[in-house]
């Protein structure tokens, strides 16, 4: 039985949102691009350039977790009305198991664990182009209450 998950995100937004709101950010600073949005889950993007590198040439691992707090954060953050609410990071955690090599892109996948009303937990999955797993990542959010704007 094939079942469609419902959606997890606020009305109205969409991948257009995501991009825009990563602008003059540290997100668009390392080239995240946010590339899909299922009922679920949200993808996005990135290069392993000289922003995205250690010595080595390969991805650094700050980096990876730059795109993992950066897209767990966006979709927590499209989970909720953005003018009540928002979504803050708490604790992040990083495995990185495999290099990512310069010149190449990795895609980040954030699914949620957890949608409460205080707290959020996060799961992101980052893979090479082969798809091979680069890092795994978790975070946990703050769900607060944004001030009134007078």
């Amino acid at each position: 039985m094939n079942v469609t998950p419902k959606s997890i995100w606020f009305p109205g937004v969409t991948l257009a949102n995501c991009n825009a709101i990563s602008r003059d950010t540290m997100t668009e600073a390392v080239g995240i691009v946010f590339t899909e949005m299922g009922a679920d889950f949200l993808r996005c993007t990135m290069p392993v350039t000289e922003r995205t590198c250690q010595p080595m040439r390969i991805l650094h691992g700050g980096a990876s977790v730059v795109l993992a707090e950066s897209l767990a954060s966006t979709a927590a953050n499209l989970t909720v009305d953005f003018s009540k609410q928002a979504a803050v990071g708490q604790e992040i955690n990083a495995n990185h198991l495999r290099p990512a090599a310069f010149g190449s892109t990795v895609t980040g996948t954030a699914r949620p664990f957890h949608i409460g009303a205080r707290s959020q937990v996060w799961g992101i999955e980052i893979v090479d182009e082969r798809q091979r797993l680069v890092c795994v990542s978790r975070i946990t959010m703050a769900v607060i209450e944004r001030a009134p704007r007078t």
